[in-house]
């Protein structure tokens, strides 16, 4: 049955979905939303709702832009109204799709929110004196090397306990106090391992060969229970437990690890292009994008740098 606000055709449009598709209710409801904003957008440009063209859906998306909707609701809605043009078309009610290449606005995809640096220096120097000695140890110097070098997860598992043919990724020099990653795109780059994740890595190594036989000769640094490269997806759930562990509210990953490295390297230097090359990244805009400096870091250097803004005695 036709709904009073929509055309005779939506109404049948509507009818063979429920019908077709065997949708729920609630499905059933959001496709008559969409159908009947549709409706009302049409008679706003004074177009029937068969005669509209793609211009006048960019319009549509536009303005539901404007007014705050986000990029995946505009898509959920262009979905619906696709699939009645293409039920449409298919009825030979209309010549050709006017939604089909119309995409909703891009979605900026959210970051991380870096920990603060007095959480960060928490997480990283937390002690669990009641887990077992292996897996703390290998624990903290995995957490300690994430917030030391602003690596990502991929490239802390990736790296070797030295180079050779076995390196997947990078390795440790323990000299230079170096670590030698392979990044996105296969390229490469050394960052520095500080002090406190240099200690907590040779505390790791002095047990790491501890549960498994004298033949065992696995190259990776950091490896699971059962003597093998650890998982990136291990990784992330041990981070997450140590968090909470350590007290922290906000859930830990190792991307929140790097971003706060970013973050606070960025506050504490002001050196943007040095972050870009500790990161990795190859354009400058993903790093300004990607860090983060909260408002009264950047009121307090604007007062101390700005030659307008410094107050008089």
């Amino acid at each position: 049955m036709a709904h009073p606000v929509l055309d005779a055709v939506a109404g049948q449009y509507l009818e063979h979905v429920r019908v077709e598709k065997r949708l729920s209710a609630r499905t059933l409801a959001l496709y008559t939303l969409d159908l009947e904003r549709l409706s009302t957008l049409a008679q706003t440009v004074q177009t029937p709702l068969l005669q509209l063209q793609p211009v006048q859906i960019r319009r549509f998306v536009a303005q539901m832009h404007g007014q705050g909707r986000s990029g995946r609701g505009i898509a959920l809605i262009l979905s619906g109204w696709r699939g009645f043009f293409h039920w449409a078309a298919q009825q030979g009610l209309v010549p050709h799709n006017p939604v089909q290449g119309v995409r909703a606005p891009k979605q900026a995809k959210p970051l991380p929110k870096a920990l603060g640096v007095d959480d960060a220096v928490q997480l990283a120097g937390f002690r669990n004196d009641d887990a077992d000695p292996w897996t703390e140890a290998r624990d903290a110097a995995m957490t300690e090397l994430l917030y030391s070098s602003g690596l990502r997860v991929g490239e802390l598992v990736g790296l070797n306990l030295q180079p050779g043919d076995a390196a997947q990724s990078g390795w440790i020099d323990w000299e230079a106090a170096e670590a030698h990653v392979l990044g996105k795109g296969g390229k490469r780059r050394t960052v520095p391992v500080g002090k406190h994740a240099l200690a907590a890595l040779q505390r790791w190594l002095r047990r790491r060969a501890e549960p498994f036989e004298p033949d065992w000769a696995e190259p990776a640094l950091f490896v699971g229970a059962r003597g093998g490269r650890m998982s990136a997806q291990t990784a992330w759930a041990r981070l997450r437990q140590r968090g909470q562990q350590a007290g922290l509210a906000q859930p830990v990953h190792p991307h929140v690890l790097r971003h706060s490295f970013a973050s606070h390297m960025l506050q504490s230097s002001g050196d943007l292009r040095a972050v870009q090359e500790l990161l990795g990244h190859a354009n400058i805009a993903t790093t300004q994008v990607y860090t983060r400096l909260d408002f009264q870091h950047l009121a307090q250097a604007y007062e101390l740098a700005h030659p307008r803004a410094k107050r008089k005695e």
